[in-house]
């Protein structure tokens, strides 16, 4: 479908009325340009909002997905104001599984 070669995520939070030039000024702020074929994550500061931008090489796409109960696990900012994820640890991530404890081989390596 769309192809993603790399996943970002910033770790400052998000206003989520942020539209999608509002969020790609934010993506070119953090991250310095939105490369293609890479998403760049954000989140609110209650951490039950996320939002995804996605440069496909052609155009950008964005898509916000919200919590009705719980919180989407984030780290703060103590790890800088960017993190790349892979695969598996964006899985994770969604769906609310302590994603930062899976390594590149889905192996829980931190308690």
């Amino acid at each position: 479908m769309i192809r993603v070669d790399s996943i970002w995520l910033a770790t400052e939070p998000l206003d989520m009325r942020a539209g999608t030039e509002s969020t790609l000024a934010r993506v070119v702020a953090v991250f310095g340009a939105a490369q293609p074929h890479c998403a760049y994550l954000f989140a609110n500061r209650r951490g039950n909002r996320l939002k995804v931008l996605l440069h496909d090489g052609l155009g950008i796409w964005l898509a916000a997905r919200r919590l009705h109960q719980g919180r989407f696990v984030w780290p703060g900012t103590r790890h800088g104001t960017q993190l790349e994820l892979d695969p598996e640890q964006l899985q994770a991530l969604v769906i609310g599984l302590p994603w930062q404890r899976l390594g590149s081989d889905s192996a829980i390596r931190l308690l």
